[in-house]
């Protein structure tokens, strides 16, 4: 990759997060709902509006809008996202401290994810129109289907409920606490990117290169995984960029029904708590981390296939 590409797509990464940043910014100040009276509310105290009217303006929230996102803004780069209203802690310390059982949980169900996806795939691509295939096609469709909450819940009452082995709520911490949260993401998972991989692999063994290797009597398990599967990577990766974007920003639903001590849990409560500093501190988080992946991704194009060299 060159320098040029490269300092290219780290200034529209810089354009993008202003915009991104301001955008949050503008929608969590025209938001309904008094982050004051929740501040207060949640720990029991009903202060007069004098109170009321002293604390937001020693919040700064009763400056105009452009001063309070330039003040923002300017901490940001040096580092400060703000404090939070419902913690009274640093965004940046509790960002921290959910970022780990987040990635933790977005690499497992990756792992898990592939170790399924790929093998199917190619099952499919090798036995195309037969009985395995179509079986396999009804399970992917099945499975993207589902959504998400359902399949966490069912594996809830099925391992948690009904047989005991796994705990109700996760703590993040031990690698029990993640098997059914990984499972319930990457179930979805497997169904897309199996379809993806077939797709992939029977692009690849139309060409003429394992026309050739076959004619020559390479083994077709050669074929499979020395010649096409490497060649099939490049919309694998970017899927793959993508995904891991998805789960770094913290799958919500999945946290909030597991009580996992994530990235998106941690996102839910701050919506709940009107916590402005949190919820733009995450979300400008988020994006940075999502183009971060995602500059990363095209960095490993060049590696998966040095002909993308010549295209920069």
């Amino acid at each position: 990759m060159t320098a040029k590409y490269l300092g290219k797509r780290l200034i529209q990464m810089i354009l993008v997060a202003l915009g991104i940043s301001f955008l949050s910014f503008l929608i969590t100040y025209l938001a309904p709902g008094d982050p004051v009276r929740t501040m207060y509310a949640a720990s029991g105290v009903v202060p007069s509006e004098e109170v009321i009217q002293q604390t937001r303006e020693a919040m700064g929230l009763n400056r105009p809008v452009l001063v309070q996102y330039f003040d923002w803004l300017t901490g940001c780069l040096h580092g400060d996202f703000g404090t939070s209203y419902a913690y009274n802690n640093s965004v940046s310390a509790l960002l921290l401290n959910r970022l780990w059982p987040t990635l933790k949980l977005s690499v497992f169900s990756l792992i898990l994810m592939l170790v399924i996806a790929v093998p199917l795939g190619m099952i499919q691509a090798t036995h195309k129109n037969s009985l395995v295939d179509y079986g396999l096609r009804g399970l992917t469709f099945f499975g993207v289907s589902m959504p998400n909450f359902w399949v966490g819940l069912l594996l809830m009452l099925f391992f948690c409920v009904r047989l005991k082995l796994l705990p109700v709520v996760c703590s993040g911490g031990d690698f029990q606490s993640m098997i059914l949260p990984a499972v319930t993401l990457a179930f979805a998972m497997s169904a897309k990117y199996t379809r993806q991989v077939r797709t992939a692999i029977l692009e690849e063994l139309s060409q003429d290169y394992v026309v050739g290797a076959r004619a020559r009597g390479v083994k077709e398990w050669k074929i499979l995984w020395i010649n096409v599967f490497p060649n099939s990577l490049l919309p694998l990766l970017t899927m793959l960029g993508l995904s891991l974007g998805s789960l770094l920003g913290g799958t919500a639903v999945v946290e909030v029904i597991f009580t996992y001590p994530g990235l998106g849990n941690l996102a839910v409560s701050a919506i709940t708590a009107y916590d402005y500093p949190l919820i733009q501190g995450y979300v400008l988080w988020i994006s940075l981390i999502y183009m971060a992946v995602n500059l990363l991704v095209d960095i490993s194009y060049n590696l998966v296939d040095p002909r993308m060299k010549e295209k920069r």
